[in-house]
């Protein structure tokens, strides 16, 4: 790790809230912050966890991740 406030450190968190940032904040405006609390949740985790695909996982979702990579591994 490198130094504390190097912009590297939080590169993955930077780069989520990026994306929920374009993706659903800024998409329109929210009348209350309920609706909006409503579509970051559905967003998270209806598409985020369940079918976008992340390249950190070898470009699977993280749902199809578990079930095809993790759950295949013998047990140690």
């Amino acid at each position: 790790m490198s130094r504390s406030g190097d912009c590297l450190d939080n590169a993955m968190a930077e780069s989520f809230f990026a994306t929920l940032k374009a993706e659903v904040a800024e998409a329109r405006p929210w009348p209350t912050r309920a609706a909006a609390r409503t579509a970051v949740f559905e967003w998270l985790e209806v598409w985020y966890n369940r079918q976008r695909r992340h390249s950190a996982l070898n470009f699977h979702a993280p749902v199809t991740f578990e079930e095809d990579v993790l759950l295949s591994c013998p047990a140690a």
